[in-house]
């Protein structure tokens, strides 16, 4: 005789569930939420307290089935969704749908789908949890009312299948508002002075850096302020006035939650945010290990709590003193503490065995898992081992009125680093590089004389803000509290899905439409649009949770204002599908004026006389026709050729369009490299619009790079051409050679 029947969310997970229990108990499957608000209209009844009119969505009345019919005979009903607020709803939509009259209803919680936390899960069932309900409730309701409400007006007055969210919009408004600094950045010009200096004794030589003139900061603005200074230096004598030694320690970094992880991964793997949560999905359900069945190889994903059990951190424990020795074990677990905000309900993220290591697990996983169950077990293990410790050594050097400084470090003790060392930001990671460089300085003494080998000033200037990578908008949105841990991979994937954010060389760009939906909801929905009101919300959704504040009442009190914001958007927003912007550009067909109008693919130019006249043209953003000439002749009638932007990108066009309509695509004027080819490369862009450049010969020549090539020779090994890229301290230029490693920095 069956104990119960056991409902959880995935097949995958029904496999794993019957090895551990076998016929003990009927295991099935609900495939995902089985209900929701009905598609195609508000389902939302606003008049009576925002009752939510639920159906069963489309394709689960089978499922449903199944498990009124499976129930019918059994008395104790186990409902395991995932252990979170959408897990809740599923298992609470099920219990409405199961007549429960006469059975025994449980929550049970899985947090690790290992033998032992399954059997202790059904030992200790919990009741359905109200508050976390209608948490999952108030924010799916949320998101309707605003979703429903919104997307029409952008229908009508900007172009079908328009989207608006509560945070999707507010993601993409910090995407617009970062590219607008980076638009307004203005660089500053700031020059160094370095020093290159040896001791008499010592055959090592050392670089050190002006930092202080007089006493003050130094500061040099231009070319001739450090010509001055090189030359007062050039004559005076070096000697070491200070030096300070000191132990430094860095300590590891907490266990992974699901934001970090997402982070973490997008640095170090390059993974979606969404394909970090789909792989963490499957390896938390349980993967094939052939003779030992389906494992469950890491604790639930969806976490903001570093939270660990005293049995992990005790195995774990164990783990580093049979792998790396005593040295490598602080005498006390470390511990760490969540955010203000965080939720305690679940462990951070981490490996379900310490039997199953990466090196054990590598033949049996695929290539994404094995790389993200690596990184989960190496950023757990890494958290509870000891700290780093440095020698850290700053040597002040005077020399007339200047005061230079040297500084080197040297590991002492490699600790957790010498498993694992998290990634940086693009924009963090040039100082941290220079923080963390292994450099030890030769044998000084206070007083030493110092040889000076060479003074070099170099020109920089101040660096724009960095566009924001999947890994620092995660950073940025958690920051400022807008969305959770588990909503961050499906925000991204809507945002780029809707065309409003393009990525160019991993990083988020606003498209232009983009900018004119972010412009339009910023005027007309100044609440939900706004930061600080979407983190409250996010606030008022956990308070529900916890059972500190109605659901009803945090509907009411979002819905006051946003109707009255509702209702003026749809009088008073822009029109812009009809709006027709007039222009002083004269139409090529019929000498009409030219106005702006949107259309699919954003802006253009059509003439005034539409429908008599058709004539259209490509429009830059300040609506004047794109006519960028170059040197390039049209090869059938001769004129000059200008560059315009097309669906694929940039290309070359006869400027006596219409007459000639000649295409030829943008060459860089660097001859392809591979041997034997005649071609050249040129500008191309991937269907997700990201630029490349390949050889002109293509498909006879498959030569591509991601990076721009420029007609420079390499000063190092005569490479024909140099690539460049934004780098983190500049415009970075590079021979494509691996092997030659030639680099340098403007």
């Amino acid at each position: 005789m069956t104990k119960g029947m056991i409902v959880v969310e995935s097949p995958t997970k029904v496999k794993t569930l019957q090895k551990f229990l076998g016929d003990d108990y009927i295991i099935k499957a609900s495939v995902g939420h089985v209900k929701d608000l009905p598609e195609g209209e508000l389902g939302v009844d606003i008049e009576k307290d925002f009752q939510p009119q639920y159906v069963t969505i489309p394709g689960k009345k089978k499922v449903l089935g199944e498990l009124k019919k499976a129930s019918q005979k059994i008395k104790n009903i186990y409902l395991g969704p995932d252990p979170d607020r959408e897990g809740e709803a599923i298992a609470w939509h099920i219990a409405e749908e199961i007549d429960g009259k006469e059975k025994n209803i449980y929550r049970v919680l899985f947090n690790e789908i290992t033998k032992n936390a399954v059997l202790d899960a059904l030992k200790h069932p919990v009741k359905l949890q109200q508050s976390k309900f209608e948490a999952q409730q108030a924010r799916r309701i949320l998101d309707r009312l605003v979703g429903y409400q919104v997307s029409p007006i952008l229908w009508e007055k900007v172009r079908r299948g328009l989207s608006a969210g509560r945070v999707q919009s507010v993601a993409v408004r910090i995407i617009c508002e970062r590219e607008r600094e980076i638009e307004r950045f203005v660089p500053e010009e700031y020059w160094s002075l370095t020093a290159t200096l040896k001791g008499k004794e010592s055959p090592v030589s050392f670089d050190a850096k002006l930092v202080k003139w007089k006493g003050k900061k130094v500061s040099l603005a231009n070319a001739s302020e450090a010509e001055a200074m090189k030359k007062r230096l050039e004559s005076a004598s070096y000697s070491v006035s200070k030096i300070v030694e000191q132990e430094k320690k860095r300590h590891p970094l907490p266990p992974f939650i699901t934001s970090r992880l997402q982070q973490e991964a997008s640095r170090k793997l390059s993974f979606s945010a969404y394909k970090t949560m789909r792989v963490a999905q499957k390896l938390y359900e349980g993967v094939d290990l052939g003779e030992m069945g389906t494992v469950g190889l890491i604790t639930y994903m969806r976490t903001d709590s570093p939270r660990v059990s005293s049995e992990a951190v005790h195995q774990v424990r164990g783990w580093i003193k049979n792998r790396f020795g005593e040295t490598f074990l602080p005498p006390k677990p470390n511990i760490y503490k969540g955010r203000k905000s965080a939720q305690d309900a679940h462990e951070a993220i981490r490996p379900t065995s310490f039997d199953l290591d990466p090196d054990r697990m590598k033949p049996k996983l695929d290539k994404d898992q094995w790389a993200l169950y690596k990184l989960i077990w190496d950023r757990f293990v890494a958290s509870q081992m000891a700290s780093a410790v440095f020698l850290q050594t700053t040597v002040e050097i005077k020399a007339s009125e200047g005061i230079f400084t040297a500084t080197g470090s040297v590991p002492v003790f490699h600790g957790f680093m010498a498993l694992y060392v998290e990634s940086e930001d693009n924009h963090l990671s040039a100082a941290k590089q220079d923080e963390d460089e292994e450099k030890k300085l030769p044998r000084l003494s206070e007083g030493e004389v110092l040889d000076l080998l060479g003074l070099i000033h170099r020109q920089h200037f101040t660096q724009p803000p960095f566009r924001f990578s999947e890994a620092t908008l995660i950073k940025e949105l958690e920051e400022k509290g807008i969305g959770r841990p588990s909503t961050y991979a499906a925000i991204l994937f809507t945002i780029k899905g809707k065309g409003y954010v393009g990525m160019e060389k991993g990083k988020f760009f606003p498209t232009e439409l983009g900018y004119l939906v972010n412009d339009l909801l910023v005027v007309n929905f100044p609440d939900i649009l706004n930061i600080e009101f979407t983190a409250l919300m996010e606030e008022n959704l956990d308070k529900i949770e916890e059972g500190e504040k109605g659901w009803v009442e945090t509907l009411k009190e979002f819905y006051t204002p946003f109707e009255k914001d509702l209702e003026m958007a749809k009088a008073s927003m822009r029109d812009v599908k009809r709006e027709q912007i007039p222009t002083e550009v004269l139409c090529e067909q019929c000498g009409s004026k030219m106005v702006k109008r949107w259309g699919k693919r954003g802006y253009f130019l059509a003439c005034s006389t539409y429908p008599e006249c058709r004539y259209t043209r490509e429009v830059e953003e300040n609506g004047e026709p794109q006519k960028v000439e170059t040197d390039v002749k049209c090869e059938k009638c001769g004129s000059p050729m200008v560059i315009k932007n097309g669906k694929f990108g940039r290309f070359l066009a006869c400027s006596n369009y219409p007459a000639c309509k000649s295409t030829q695509s943008l060459n860089t004027g660097v001859h392809c490299s591979q041997e034997g080819c005649d071609g050249m490369l040129v500008e191309r862009r991937t269907r997700k619009g990201r630029t490349f450049y390949s050889c002109g010969n293509y498909p006879k020549c498959t030569f591509a790079l991601w990076d721009k090539p420029i007609p420079e020779k390499c000063p190092q090994c005569d490479a024909p051409f140099l690539i460049e890229k934004q780098g983190k301290e500049g415009i970075v230029k590079r021979c494509h050679r691996k092997e030659c490693g030639y680099r340098a920095s403007e």
